[in-house]
């Protein structure tokens, strides 16, 4: 809904929220399948009546991101607020970033879902977006809902489109299942490697894809031994490699060993799903030796994740 006239939303409100990163895709789930991970951005903001907008950032990108209105997070809140007849007359942001940027493990989306959420959170009770439409609203801004979705639920998220409406259901996975994540020391934006996938697939391509990830639903929540054969993926990540040569060089590596290891969204994050304790540690040791033998020994940070359950977190600290 959007009026010509706003109502102001109340001062002395602080409101934070907890939000995942995520991988999405996971091989051949491409803009449908995306995994939330137990790596999290935690952001704060408080409402005043000063006619400021600011923000303090620490962590991933603190370097770079404005501290003024035009922060993502800010402009999105305001954004938010303002669909559904409302405004803010100042607004204090405080965000820790944990995710990297730039690296396939849903930033932007991280940061889109904290401000969705945020804003909702300062809306009166009455007039707060319902879970699809925040669903809805995050995955208009991010432009799909593949991070998004699993951002906002947890667990694995299988979403879908439907005449411009977005949709996704959340599903557990199986608990031995180990998320391992290799995140190299150099970006690779979304928009670069999007420019970089064909404009058409042959339809032989597509009917293979559409059948590994179907079975890469039923490896990730029933039977993780089909983890390596679901994985495979002919529509995107051939395409990418290029972009991405020391990721595409690991990723190969670990799959020649037997491990699911893909291309976290984009790029260029590898994400290795390994099944069971076992496993992970045979990952975390061809992880090391293949990098320590590469052109970039001291430009990856390897992390052992698990699947996050919860989803984003919001919690109201005070209203006055």
């Amino acid at each position: 809904m959007r009026t010509s006239e706003r109502t102001a939303i109340a001062a002395g409100q602080r409101v934070s929220v907890r939000v995942p990163a995520t991988s999405a895709n996971l091989g051949p789930g491409f803009d449908s399948l995306g995994l939330a991970v137990t790596l999290y951005d935690h952001v704060q903001v408080e409402s005043t009546d000063d006619g400021v907008f600011s923000a303090e950032v620490a962590g991933e990108g603190s370097a770079e991101l404005p501290r003024d209105g035009s922060h993502l997070i800010l402009a999105t809140i305001r954004d938010t607020l303002g669909r559904v007849g409302y405004e803010s007359t100042g607004l204090r942001l405080q965000a820790e970033n944990v995710i990297p940027h730039g690296r396939g493990l849903g930033s932007s989306a991280a940061a889109i879902v904290s401000a969705v959420l945020l804003a909702n959170a300062l809306l009166p009770a009455g007039d707060r977006l319902s879970d699809q439409e925040v669903l809805q609203l995050c995955s208009a801004q991010e432009g799909h809902p593949d991070n998004v979705a699993p951002a906002l639920a947890g667990r694995l998220a299988i979403s879908w489109e439907t005449g411009g409406s977005f949709f996704s259901t959340a599903v557990d996975v199986h608990p031995d299942i180990v998320p391992i994540v290799a995140i190299p020391s150099y970006e690779l934006s979304t928009e670069t490697a999007r420019n970089l996938l064909p404009v058409s697939v042959p339809h032989h391509v597509a009917a293979a894809n559409a059948g590994r990830a179907a079975l890469l639903v039923q490896a990730l929540t029933r039977d993780p031994a089909l983890l390596l054969p679901a994985t495979v993926d002919a529509l995107h990540q051939s395409h990418r490699a290029p972009a991405m040569a020391p990721s595409a060089d690991l990723m190969q590596a670990l799959r020649a060993n037997g491990f699911a290891s893909v291309v976290s969204g984009a790029g260029p994050t590898v994400m290795t799903l390994a099944d069971g304790r076992r496993q992970a540690d045979q990952v975390l040791e061809q992880i090391h030796s293949t990098v320590s033998a590469s052109a970039m020994p001291d430009g990856w940070r390897v992390l052992e994740l698990a699947v996050d359950t919860d989803g984003a977190k919001v919690e109201v600290h005070r209203r006055n």
